[in-house]
């Protein structure tokens, strides 16, 4: 049974704001008691320092890609961050598009 189908053709880009790079965009997939899930788009220069989260989140970049100290990651990667675990800092010399999942 599916509770949510959503088209994210027909969803226009949102500004991410703060504390995103600026030129930073969203799509919002679902957002709800449980979590969030967005479609991020990296501008290319994209900067944002390390953090923690108090949730778990989840990464699978759909196209680009980024780099986490060093160490590249694009299209096809998946990555699982646990909560109260420091990620970054990530850059994005071109840029990418990343599925994004917070886990309340």
């Amino acid at each position: 049974m599916i509770d949510t189908a959503v088209n994210c053709n027909s969803l226009e880009w949102q500004e991410a704001g703060e504390p995103y790079y600026r030129g930073t965009k969203i799509k919002i997939l679902r957002e709800d008691d449980k979590g969030k899930t967005v479609i991020m788009k990296l501008p290319a220069g994209f900067r944002m320092e390390g953090h923690t989260h108090i949730h778990t989140e989840q990464h699978f970049i759909l196209k680009g890609q980024y780099e986490i100290n060093g160490q590249v990651f694009s299209q096809g990667t998946y990555q699982l961050i646990h909560k109260d675990m420091t990620h970054g800092p990530y850059t994005s010399k071109t840029g990418a598009e990343v599925l994004v999942i917070w886990q309340l």
